[in-house]
Parts: structure tokens; sequence; C-alpha cells
């Protein structure tokens, strides 16, 4: 419990630091989160959490694609605890621009 108490001081004393909420539609119930670290170029996102009734539901891809939206000269890179949802969203992307691109 402390160390979570120090990361949520983090967000709030750190101004590089942001955390965002997804409500769910339909109850209006937060279900997931996402923590980043803003620098000029880059957005580190260091925490990513999703309500286990909500998983395979695409809300972490939503969720990447409202930072990509809302800070779109910055590249998206992750922590080791968050890297691999960062990989499969980037190869999602890529597959989603080469559709695009051929079709």
């Amino acid at each position: 419990m402390a160390r979570l108490k120090a990361e949520m001081d983090s967000y709030k004393e750190n101004a590089e630091r942001k955390l965002f909420l997804w409500k769910d539609e339909e109850t209006d119930n937060i279900v997931a989160l996402v923590g980043i670290e803003l620098s000029d170029t880059m957005i580190l996102v260091r925490h990513l959490a999703v309500s286990p009734s909500f998983r395979k539901e695409g809300i972490v891809y939503s969720l990447l694609n409202g930072l990509q939206k809302q800070y779109p000269a910055h590249s998206i890179s992750g922590t080791i605890e968050t890297a691999q949802f960062i990989a499969k969203w980037s190869q999602k992307q890529k597959e989603e621009n080469d559709e695009g691109m051929s079709g």
C-alpha cells in the first residue's frame, strides 16, 4: 500500500506525469487507467490497468489511440511492465496503416 501511495503522490507532484481514466459508457464507472510520463518528444506509459471484467474489449488500444491523438507529435513507449501492450498496439497500428494504403 505504501508503494501505491508513493506512486499516486508522484502523479500529483510531478507535472510531467499524468493519469487518464476510462469510463464505461453504460455504467459511468471507471474501468481503466493509464499513467504516463511526458517529455518533449515521448510518452512513457508507466501504468496501464483495466478492470478484469472489461478486459478483451480493446480498451487498451482505445486508451493508446487516445494518447496518440492527444499528443500526435510524441512517440509512445513503455516500461518493462507495459512494453508488451505498446508493442501489440504498435503492430496493430502498422497493420491498419498497411491495410489503408493497399485498400
